[in-house]
C-alpha cells in the first residue's frame, strides 16, 4: 500500500531536541539477547544520571480518555491465573508542558487516543461485532475527549507542537493532523492541530505500508494513506526534548516502540504501555492469581504486555531499561514511578484481575 510520505522527503526532516546514543544498538550487543539485557541496565543506569541533570518540565497533567476491555492473556502475558478472559485498562492522555532555554512555551500531547475511530482497529472491531450492546456499554466506559480535555485546561489547539504514542496500534490520526483529500467516512478534513508533529520512530512508520500478518489486527493503515506527510518527524532512536522530557527507543512490543520518560518534582517517571500495570515491574508484590508464583517460578522480573509478539525478548529488555531509569512511587516504595499508557482497571466483570496498585495519574507542577 502507497503512503501519503512515501512521495516526500518527510522522512528526512530534521528532529527536535537533543539525540541520545545511549541505547543505540542494544539488539547488536554480541552474545545476543542475556547479553543485551545487561547492557540494557547498565546504560539505563548511566543514562538516569544524565537526564536527572536536565531539569523539569513546567507541568504535567493526566486526562483520562476511556475504559474499555483486553484480553487477559496478552495484558497479563502467560502469568495471570484469573478466570477473566478479559480486564479492564484505561487509555489516558499526559499534557506535557515545557519552556525552552529561549523562551519558547512548547506542548506534547502523550497518546491523545482519538478513541471514537480506534474502535475500527480490525481486533476491536470484531470484538465489538461479537459483542451485544449491552454488554459492551457495561463494560467500556468514556471519560472524555482530547479536545474537550484541552479546553478544560485552557489550551488551544493551535498551541501543541507534538503528538507522542507509545506505538501506533488503534491510532487513527486523520482528524488530529488532516489529510490531503476528502475521505469516505469524514469527508474534507482539516487538522485540529496545525502547527503538531507526531513523533514516530522511523521504523514503526516505515513498516506501516507493508504490515506482517502478525501486526494487521492491531493496525489502520489504510488511514494513514492521506494523512499530511508534513505532520510527521521520523526519529531514529532517543531524544531528550526539553528540560525533564525525553523519548527512548524501546522496541519489542512493536519494533518501533518508544517511551516517554519525565522528570518530575517525585523524581523520574516512564510511561508506555510494555506493561499494563505497575506491579508489572515488581510481580513480587503482586496479589493477582498466579503473576507473583509466575514470576518466582520461571526467574522472570517483569511481566509482558504482548498481543503481537514482535520480539518479545526485546520487549523484556526494553522494560528493563524502563525499570531502571524510574524512582520508587512515593505512595507506596514496592511499586516503581512507572505509568502504563493503558492502566489496568478493577472492574466487577473481571474477576482475578483487580491491580493490587494504581498510579491512575502523575501530577506536576
Amino acid at each position: 500500500m502507497k503512503l501519503a510520505w512515501q512521495d516526500s522527503d518527510v522522512l528526512d526532516m530534521p528532529t527536535p531536541g537533543t539525540r541520545v546514543t545511549t541505547f543505540d544498538g542494544l539488539a547488536e550487543v554480541p552474545g545476543g539477547y542475556g547479553a543485551a539485557l545487561a547492557a540494557a541496565r547498565d546504560r539505563a543506569t548511566d543514562f538516569r544520571a544524565e537526564f536527572a541533570a536536565t531539569g523539569t518540565p513546567d507541568s504535567v497533567t493526566t486526562c483520562d480518555l476511556i475504559t474499555l476491555p483486553y484480553p487477559t492473556r496478552f495484558g497479563l502475558f502467560r502469568a495471570s491465573r484469573a478466570i477473566a478472559p478479559f480486564l479492564s485498562i484505561t487509555n489516558r492522555m499526559l499534557v506535557v508542558r515545557w519552556t525552552e532555554s529561549d523562551g519558547r512555551e512548547r506542548v506534547l500531547l502523550f497518546e491523545p487516543s482519538d478513541h471514537e475511530l480506534g474502535q475500527n482497529t480490525p481486533y476491536f472491531a470484531e470484538l465489538v461485532r461479537r459483542t451485544p450492546g449491552l454488554v459492551r456499554s457495561l463494560l467500556t466506559t468514556e471519560h472524555g475527549t482530547v479536545p474537550g480535555h484541552l479546553a478544560r485546561l485552557g489550551i488551544e489547539p493551535e498551541d501543541v507542537d507534538y503528538l507522542l504514542f507509545d506505538h501506533l496500534h488503534t491510532q487513527d490520526l486523520r482528524r488530529w493532523v488532516g489529510t490531503t483529500r476528502p475521505q469516505r467516512d469524514l469527508g474534507v478534513v482539516e487538522p485540529v492541530f496545525p502547527r503538531a508533529k507526531v513523533i514516530v520512530q522511523r521504523h514503526e512508520l516505515l513498516a506501516m505500508s507493508r504490515l506482517h500478518p502478525l501486526q494487521r489486527p492491531w493496525y489502520q493503515p489504510e488511514t494513514y494513506r492521506d494523512v499530511r506527510p508534513d505532520a510527521f518527524l521520523a526519529v531514529d532512536g532517543s531524544l531528550v526534548l526539553g528540560p525533564g522530557v525525553a523519548v527512548i527507543e524501546t522496541p519489542g512490543h512493536v519494533l518501533g516502540n518508544q517511551t516517554l520518560v519525565l522528570n518530575t518534582s517525585t523524581g523520574i517517571w516512564a510511561s508506555s504501555e510494555n506493561v499494563i500495570a505497575a506491579e508489572c515491574l515488581t510481580p513480587e508484590h503482586s496479589r493477582m492469581p498466579g503473576i507473583a508464583r509466575w514470576a518466582r517460578a520461571w526467574g522472570q522480573e517483569v511481566v509482558l504486555n504482548a498481543n503481537t509478539i514482535e520480539t518479545t525478548a526485546a520487549q523484556y529488555n526494553s522494560l528493563i531499561v524502563e525499570k531502571t531509569l524510574v524512582d520508587r512511587s512515593q505512595a507506596d516504595p514496592r511499586f516503581l514511578q512507572f505509568f502504563p499508557s493503558s492502566e489496568l482497571t478493577a472492574s466487577w466483570a473481571n474477576p482475578g484481575t483487580s491491580p493490587t496498585f494504581t498510579h491512575r495519574a502523575i501530577a506536576h507542577v
